[in-house]
This record gives structure tokens, C-alpha cells and sequence, in this order.
């Protein structure tokens, strides 16, 4: 799988950025080294003169590439939910059976994610522990109409509305399908961040993981 991802290039909406990251050294240094400055300090701390000191580069050249700090993070997030939809194709493209389908589609949004070595300049594990703790600041804000308009969401709906197509595979007649997927992945996220942080609000720990809440879940609801 690595290697098929690594003949693949990420596609994220070109009005989130200034220039694409993706064409210079420089512009991967910046992704790469925002993913480990967030991680380090939170995204309410991050900022790019501190992000231009950790990369030996002042803070306007930044801003050739990204407007602000919150288009930054929804470049990380697109990114991210990019990455994921090709998992997603790639793991299920040849299961026929819709429930053996949709148990992988499953996992695979809800398991702890691994470093994928095929992208050097971005630690996969690392950004999905900002996703966990900061992909709401993508949606919950007060340009979202407008962002979600020019498509800035496009990628992450995408995704979810893969697995609500694989959920209808299994139960045609269930008629909350998209509730249900965007509450699994969704939810999935937030799980995390209780195992890690509040873990007495939760049943998942290191013997229950979250993949196996979600397909329990799942099931229950699909019989």
C-alpha cells in the first residue's frame, strides 16, 4: 500500500492555499515542521513567527504560501482526510461483501494511526493527534458557510459519504445513514481524545480501542 500511495499526489483545494506547498522544499518544510510545532505546543499557541524561528525562515515567507494560521490548519485537515479517502479505496475496492466492507471502511477511520514512511515530510501518526484535538477549529467557526461553498469541506464529506454508500450496501432500508457515518468518524475522533485525556467518560482504553466501540455499534444498528 505504500507504495501505491507514494505514486499518488494528495489533491487539496487550491483556494485554501497562497502556493501550493507541494512545489518547493520550502513549502514541505513548512507543513512538515507546523505538524510537529502544533503537536508541541496547541494550535491556540501556534503562530508563524514562531513556526518561521523553529524553520530558520522569516514569518512573510509563510505567508506566501498560507493566508493564516487557519487556513494552515485546514490545509492539515484536507490533507489528512485526502490521505484517508485513498486508504479507504485502496482497502475495500475488491471486498465484495458489504458487511465485510463496511467493517474495514470502519477501521480504517476509527483505528490509531501508524507513520506512513511513503510521504517523508508529513508524520501521518502525528497529524492525526492534531486532527483529534483540533479538527473542529476547521468547522466550527463563522466562515464555514462560506468556506464549505468554495469547497474547502469537500474531501472530508467525501469520505463520509463513501462509507454511508457501504452502509446502504448493507441495509438499503436504515434511514439514517449519513447521521450514522458522520457520527462514526466524527465520533471517533473524540473517543480518542477521551482515552488520552478524561479516560473515566469513556470505555475505551488500551484493552477496548475505539474500532472495536464503533463496529459493535455498527452492527447493533444495522441488524
Amino acid at each position: 500500500m505504500n507504495i501505491i500511495l507514494s505514486h499518488l499526489k494528495i489533491q487539496v483545494n487550491e483556494k485554501i492555499y497562497v502556493k501550493d506547498p507541494e512545489t518547493s522544499p520550502l513549502g514541505k518544510k513548512i507543513v512538515e515542521q507546523s505538524i510537529l510545532l502544533i503537536d508541541e505546543i496547541g494550535f491556540d499557541n501556534f503562530t508563524f513567527k514562531k513556526l518561521g524561528e523553529k524553520i530558520g525562515s522569516n514569518e512573510s515567507s509563510i505567508y506566501r504560501y498560507f493566508e493564516n494560521k487557519h487556513k494552515l490548519l485546514v490545509y492539515l485537515s484536507s490533507w489528512y482526510w485526502s490521505w484517508m479517502e485513498y486508504k479507504l479505496v485502496f482497502a475495500t475496492t475488491n471486498i465484495l461483501d458489504p458487511t465485510e466492507k463496511l467493517n474495514k471502511a470502519i477501521t480504517i477511520v476509527t483505528e490509531k494511526v501508524t507513520n506512513d514512511t511513503s510521504t517523508e515530510h508529513i508524520n501521518e501518526a502525528i497529524l492525526n493527534k492534531i486532527i483529534i484535538a483540533e479538527f473542529t477549529k476547521t468547522v466550527q467557526t463563522k466562515e464555514v458557510d462560506q468556506e464549505n461553498k468554495e469547497g474547502f469541506f469537500l474531501i472530508y464529506k467525501r469520505v463520509i459519504n463513501r462509507i454511508v454508500g457501504i452502509v446502504k450496501e448493507v441495509n438499503p432500508e436504515y434511514p439514517f445513514a449519513k447521521s450514522l457515518v458522520s457520527t462514526i468518524v466524527e465520533g471517533s475522533l473524540h473517543q480518542h481524545f477521551l482515552t488520552e485525556h478524561l479516560k473515566t467518560i469513556t470505555d475505551c482504553n488500551e484493552s477496548v480501542s475505539t474500532t472495536e466501540f464503533y463496529l459493535n455499534l455498527t452492527t447493533n444498528v444495522l441488524r
